[in-house]
């Protein structure tokens, strides 16, 4: 039981790489506060863990006073927080997402041609303020808006573990997803200011960089393009939410008690820097 009798919040935790993390901080002990923007989902996934194990809240992380109400209950029904897991996060939906699957189609159809690439990303001339300020504000001010709550709490007794969700997007950078590659990437920056600021009151701040993981996010990808980053992966497939559970649970106990400001990247050997 290595989080045994600790209390842990983990955003986004209605799906995939969270409600994997969460199953298993509590098959580890912990008590755990589900969040997500879809209560049901969050509601789901304490089922699944053992009502007695946890609480599922609804709040928007990107919303400043929606995470404050979020601490607040944590406040009054725990009284502490001992880790916090910002792991909630977006991907490109809609007509966006049906643009850059169109043309990651039409490029890989044209590299296999042999006559050169002729259609171009332009993702990033095309992007609207909007696209860009929800998956800044999902991704870096939820972030931050959670790490400042849970900092408060984790001062009071000078302990605490921070993991952060960022991406191999913000290793390598992704072409067709600029906006999310600049979120992942501001996310790894602070990781690291963040560790060294509260490193001297015992508080450790990680980040966790996965590869291409199969989740309800990455479900709507196309055949196509899942054999194409096949292709660029030497281990050969996909990894699972639980693959990524187990680094949180590293980073989460005692066992990395010597690691701050650093991150982990679980992606197959896609990226290897």
């Amino acid at each position: 039981m290595k989080l045994k009798d600790r209390i842990a919040l983990v955003t986004g935790g209605g799906s995939g790489i969270g409600r994997a993390i969460a199953r298993l901080f509590a098959e580890e002990g912990a008590r755990v506060v589900v969040n997500d923007l879809n209560l049901p989902a969050a509601e789901q996934t304490v089922a699944a863990m053992g009502a007695a194990r946890g609480r599922a809240v609804r709040a928007d992380v990107a919303d400043s006073a929606q995470v404050r109400a979020l601490f607040a209950e944590i406040e009054r029904e725990f009284g502490a927080l001992d880790i916090l897991v910002n792991n909630a996060g977006i991907a490109p939906a809609g007509t966006e997402r049906e643009a850059i699957g169109g043309k990651a189609e039409a490029r890989l159809a044209e590299l296999l041609s042999g006559q050169g690439v002729q259609t171009h990303w332009d993702i990033t001339q095309a992007m609207t303020d909007e696209a860009w300020r929800r998956m800044i504000a999902v991704h870096l001010d939820g972030t931050f808006f959670c790490t400042r709550e849970a900092l408060r709490f984790m001062s009071r007794r000078n302990r605490g573990v921070i993991i952060n969700m960022s991406s191999v997007a913000a290793l390598m950078g992704l072409e067709n997803a600029p906006h999310y590659s600049a979120a992942k990437g501001g996310i790894l920056a602070f990781t690291r200011a963040v560790a060294r600021e509260v490193g001297s009151q015992g508080i450790r701040v990680n980040a966790i960089c996965p590869g291409f993981i199969d989740t309800p996010m990455t479900a709507p990808i196309s055949p196509l393009l899942r054999t194409a980053v096949l292709g660029r992966t030497p281990l050969g497939r996909w990894g699972e939410p639980g693959e990524v559970a187990t680094t949180a649970l590293f980073l989460a106990s005692d066992d990395s008690s010597f690691f701050t400001g650093q991150w982990l990247s679980p992606n197959g050997g896609l990226f290897t820097g």
